[in-house]
């Protein structure tokens, strides 16, 4: 019998400046919509883990020292599987809404990496990855949808320039 789980799962991270609290009308559309989007990712094939905080969602936990920025985070099996969730239903619909609801970011808002299987990424290390990604942009330590790297190269689970 062989062994056939992953040594690496797919960790991403996104940031948003919101342009209004979240309490607000402007955001009421964007705020209903977490619950139901997180419970599809959390039942789509593929989807591994995701950063929660006390109210069941991450917009409560802080992100980059800015209080009007939410972050989310995640761990997918693959690519593929983090995409086919992305690119569908409730999420596109709120995806392909998001000027409304944030502010528009010059900087990388987004970071791939790999991690080793059953590692939980914590938000200081989502954060070091996106501004290394800024800095450098893609590399194995940190990459997007566009650049991808794949599982397994040496440099992924450790810092590279």
């Amino acid at each position: 019998m062989t062994d056939t789980a992953p040594a690496y799962e797919l960790a991403q991270v996104n940031i948003a400046r919101l342009k209004h609290p979240l309490d607000s009308v402007e955001l009421k559309d964007f705020v209903d919509g977490l619950d139901p989007v997180n419970a599809v990712a959390d039942a789509s094939d593929g989807f591994v883990w995701r950063l929660e905080g006390d109210s069941g969602n991450a917009t409560d936990v802080p992100v980059l020292g800015d209080e009007w920025m939410i972050v989310n985070m995640s761990v997918w099996r693959d690519q593929d599987a983090l995409t086919a969730f992305m690119y569908r239903g409730q999420h596109r619909e709120l995806l392909a809404r998001r000027r409304e609801f944030f502010e528009r970011l010059d900087e990388a808002v987004t970071a791939l990496w790999w991690v080793p299987a059953s590692h939980r990424p914590t938000v200081a290390e989502a954060e070091d990855r996106l501004l290394h990604l800024r800095a450098h942009g893609p590399t194995p330590y940190a990459f997007t949808l566009r650049a991808p790297f794949a599982p397994g190269d040496e440099t992924a689970v450790s810092r590279s320039a």
